[in-house]
């Protein structure tokens, strides 16, 4: 708002007015003048004072002020003066937050909690980023680490070994696997968890054969007992995502073969939108498990979350905790 100087009293000139009145006049017109001046002296002071308030205001609105914290106001409204560049206020700025996407110890305890709120299972996550340039390598454990059976994740190291035939030369994607090619059976075996579709890849690798596939990629893995660790679920899901165990074409198509799979309620339903989701689920008596990669903005990582219960009647509850864990490490990580 404009600043409005008091206005002047008027005064009449008395022509023939008398030499003396004529000073007393002069007089009087000096000590006028002289209470103007004062007076916008202090408006202009309360004019620069009002601009001097607005202007670290303006400077934080327009995201220009980067280090320490806002301008405190007093109760008269009043900033202190220099509030944002003393010492003191420096040191007390709250800290940064920790850098997006990474697995640091508060999201580590924050798994651990729900695994210990929910003992009366037995629960094993693995957890490994698998962004550009992550050490591939470095799986977080928690929970259980010993082996489960594997139920139906493990028709995921099946394909892959299925596709390693056929990259070097020993099979083909078009080769007749029952009434269907083997193209086929892949598609229906992970997409549709189709147990038929199993066996005959798993014939046509060979126990033996994926026995010494699985120990090439570091995982210990027997067709009979069908059993993983968590850990190494997730090194089968690092390999495949990252292109160091398949071609790329094979590659991405097995991962658009873990989308939009026959059962959706596990990792994916946790999952905030934005995010891509690859997984398989394993569902097998007192086994639930899912196994997943989830992906956005060049940022990955392999999530597996085995749980194994009395039977089938906790699998409502058991579920409920796969969406806490996959919740927890979504909004840790994105």
């Amino acid at each position: 708002m404009e600043q409005r100087t008091p206005r002047q009293p008027s005064h009449r000139r008395g022509g023939t007015a008398p030499r003396p009145r004529s000073r007393t006049f002069r007089r009087t017109r000096a000590v006028i003048f002289a209470l103007c001046a004062a007076v916008l002296a202090v408006a202009v002071g309360t004019g620069v004072h009002s601009a001097a308030q607005a202007r670290p205001t303006a400077a934080v609105q327009a995201g220009s002020v980067t280090d320490g914290p806002a301008p405190v106001s007093t109760s008269n409204g009043q900033a202190p003066a220099a509030a944002a560049t003393t010492p003191a206020a420096t040191e007390t700025a709250a800290p940064a937050p920790p850098a997006a996407g990474v697995i640091d110890a508060e999201l580590d305890a924050r798994i651990n909690a729900i695994i210990d709120a929910n003992s009366e299972y037995q629960l094993g996550v693995a957890l490994v980023d698998l962004s550009d340039g992550a050490d591939l390598t470095a799986v977080h454990e928690y929970g259980v680490q010993a082996a489960f059976v594997a139920a139906s994740t493990a028709k995921v190291l099946a394909a892959e070994a299925y596709y390693h035939l056929v990259e070097t030369g020993r099979a083909s994607l078009d080769d007749p696997l029952g009434a269907y090619t083997a193209d086929f059976q892949l598609q229906a075996m992970i997409q549709q968890s189709d147990n038929d579709s199993w066996s005959l890849i798993m014939d046509a690798v060979g126990y033996a054969e994926l026995t010494d596939y699985a120990a090439s990629i570091g995982v210990d893995y027997a067709p009979t007992s069908n059993t993983l660790t968590p850990a190494e679920m997730a090194r089968i899901l690092a390999g495949l995502y990252s292109g160091t165990l398949l071609e790329p074409a094979h590659a991405a198509q097995l991962l658009s073969y873990m989308q939009d799979t026959n059962y959706e309620t596990l990792i994916p339903a946790a999952v905030p939108a934005g995010i891509t989701v690859f997984h398989k689920y394993g569902l097998l008596a007192g086994q639930l498990h899912d196994a997943g990669i989830l992906a956005q903005d060049g940022r990955a990582y392999a999530l597996v979350i085995y749980t194994k219960g009395a039977g089938l009647g906790s699998v409502p509850e058991r579920t409920d905790v796969i969406h806490q864990v996959t919740a927890a490490v979504a909004e840790g990580l994105f």
